[in-house]
């Protein structure tokens, strides 16, 4: 699919969509197609929910009518879907108006990312993109209690909540043509797998993980056992790809070598599958694993990395997906460059 096609009654893409990850909509599955160049029909079942249709102005005003008397889960869900076309689809649209009519159970407080220009009801792009419930598979990380827990070296940092299960993140990227998503790591499925990709040279290069199967088993135990860290399997497609690792930073070895915030957080990252590797997919994980990891906690304003300064590769991505190069600092492993990606610049410059 590709949702740069011109929007024609003969070109229309559609996209089904889905979302056993919103809670207010568990197996919802609903369809999205360019019914026009300025507008979009979201169905369920084959009959139309709600028809968004683009309006001249500055900014321009989506006007999103129901055209069935559906569910009010039903009828978020599709708004919600609406406005993912269009942003999508328009790249340099910035700020739209909106007009809800016949939907009695989509208020504006349903949509966090609404807020009053004047009279009117307003959308942001960032704002929209920084919205969980399309995308996220699971709570927000909140604040479990007021005052914050001993930690390493005296790094006080905030009591974490549990670590997910499941399905974390999916979101189609338009950039690069298909789905990404992230779920827990399942030891008892996916050791095989991590011990063939670790055992690969050119991960253990960069990784120094090419270890036998016990001893990698007890690794991702650990990981399991420590509050402020959780392995994910990456895939493209529905096709496992790759393994990654989140962190709070404050907690994690990182911690000491900056300022560390308490909401910092943190990745390293691995492409499995050698079918998978290159620019487009590597651009599309990086994309949506910073997007996922400032989705999970609203208090979060820096995703933080520490690759190693020879990893040419990695690093020539930053630029393009708003990360920055603070500093170079060694390890006791190695000398790595300290990146840092920041809430209001990922947002406002990286196209979703």
């Amino acid at each position: 699919m590709n949702l740069h096609a011109p929007r024609t009654p003969d070109a229309t893409p559609v996209l089904s969509r889905a979302f056993p990850q919103i809670p207010m909509a568990p197996g919802l599955s609903l369809e999205a197609e360019w019914c026009a160049q300025n507008a979009v029909a979201v169905s369920y079942d084959g009959a139309a929910i709600v028809t968004a249709t683009l309006m001249p102005g500055e900014p321009e005003t989506l006007h999103i009518k129901a055209s069935t008397d559906a569910p009010g889960d039903h009828q978020t869900a599709a708004v919600l879907i609406a406005l993912e076309q269009v942003f999508a689809a328009r790249e340099t649209c910035r700020d739209l108006h909106l007009v809800l009519e016949g939907l009695p159970d989509v208020s504006p407080r349903s949509l966090p990312f609404v807020y009053r220009d004047g009279a009117k009801l307003a959308v942001s792009r960032s704002g929209f993109y920084q919205c969980p419930l399309l995308w996220q598979g699971h709570e927000q990380a909140g604040r479990t209690r007021a005052t914050p827990v001993p930690g390493p070296e005296g790094r006080e940092h905030p009591l974490r909540p549990p670590h997910p299960e499941g399905l974390v993140y999916r979101r189609f990227d338009p950039v690069a043509g298909l789905t990404v998503s992230f779920r827990t790591v399942d030891i008892e499925r996916d050791l095989d797998m991590f011990h063939r990709w670790m055992n690969d040279g050119r991960v253990a290069f960069f990784w120094e993980l090419a270890k036998p199967r016990a001893d990698l088993r007890d690794y991702l135990e650990e990981l399991h056992e420590k509050p402020h860290t959780y392995p994910l399997i990456g895939s493209f497609d529905g096709q496992d790809a790759g393994y990654f690792e989140t962190y709070w930073v404050r907690e994690d070895r990182l911690g000491p070598y900056y300022e560390s915030g308490p909401w910092d957080r943190g990745w390293h990252g691995l492409i499995g599958e050698r079918r998978h590797l290159g620019r487009v997919k590597t651009g599309a994980w990086l994309r949506a694993l910073t997007h996922h990891l400032f989705l999970d906690c609203p208090m979060t304003e820096n995703i933080m990395g520490e690759p190693r300064v020879d990893n040419a590769k990695l690093l020539s991505y930053a630029d393009g997906l708003a990360y920055e190069k603070v500093k170079e600092f060694d390890f006791p492993h190695k000398r790595s460059a300290l990146m840092r990606c920041r809430r209001e610049r990922f947002f406002e410059e990286v196209r979703l």
